[in-house]
C-alpha cells in the first residue's frame, strides 16, 4: 500500500455498480495514485469449510460456489480474496464461470434479487500458510491482515462470505456506520 495515509472503507465493495462502472478495487486504487488488478485464479464448486457453511447456514462440507482472487496493487500482490455464494444462488449464473463479472459480484446479486443491506466484517490478524506466504511475497517472520465479510439481505439471507487475507503493510481499515 502506498503509504500510511491510505485509508480503506468497505461500502464502495458493499453496494452494486453498474456494469458501466470500474470495479471497487481498481477505483480505490486509482485514487491514490496506484493502479489495482485483480488475477481470478479459480472458480467452481468446492465443499464449503466449516467457518463458511456456518456463515451461509449451510451443511458442513455443502457444496457451494467460490472465486479465488489475486488483488494487485502496481503489480505487486496485496490480498488474496476467497468469496464463497450458496449454490442456490450462483448456480447456473456467471458467479460460477471463470471470468470477469461486469458491474461486479454485488451488482449481478442485486440483480437476481439478492442485494446486500447487512454487512458482518471480522478482522484479525494471523500466521499465514505456505501458500500465503509465496503469493503474497512474505518473509518467514511476516503475518497477514484477516478480513471476513458476510453480506446478507434485508431478511437475513446469507449471501456471500468474502474471506481476505491481506498483507499487513500499510493498512489502515476504517469502519463508518449510520444508526437509525
Amino acid at each position: 500500500m502506498n503509504g500510511p495515509e491510505w485509508v480503506s472503507v468497505s461500502m464502495p465493495y458493499v453496494v452494486a455498480r453498474s456494469p458501466h462502472d470500474r470495479d471497487a478495487w481498481s477505483e480505490e486504487a486509482a485514487q491514490h495514485g496506484g493502479v489495482g488488478t485483480q488475477r481470478l485464479l479459480e472458480v467452481g464448486e468446492v465443499a464449503a469449510p466449516e467457518m463458511v457453511a456456518e456463515a451461509l447456514r449451510i451443511a458442513p462440507g455443502a457444496q457451494v460456489v467460490v472465486r479465488r482472487r489475486l488483488m494487485l496493487l502496481d503489480d505487486r500482490p496485496v490480498e488474496l480474496t476467497d468469496s464463497y455464494y450458496p449454490t442456490s444462488i450462483a448456480q447456473g449464473t456467471a458467479l460460477g464461470e471463470h471470468r470477469k463479472i461486469r458491474g461486479g459480484a454485488i451488482g449481478l446479486l442485486a440483480e437476481l434479487g439478492y442485494r446486500p443491506a447487512q454487512v458482518r466484517e471480522d478482522v484479525y490478524t494471523r500466521v499465514p500458510d505456505t501458500a500465503e506466504r509465496s503469493a503474497l511475497n512474505l518473509t518467514e517472520r511476516d503475518w497477514v491482515l484477516g478480513l471476513t465479510r458476510l453480506l446478507s439481505t434485508d431478511e437475513g439471507v446469507p449471501i456471500e462470505v468474502s474471506v481476505m487475507t491481506m498483507v499487513p503493510h500499510g493498512r489502515h481499515l476504517r469502519y463508518q456506520l449510520s444508526v437509525d
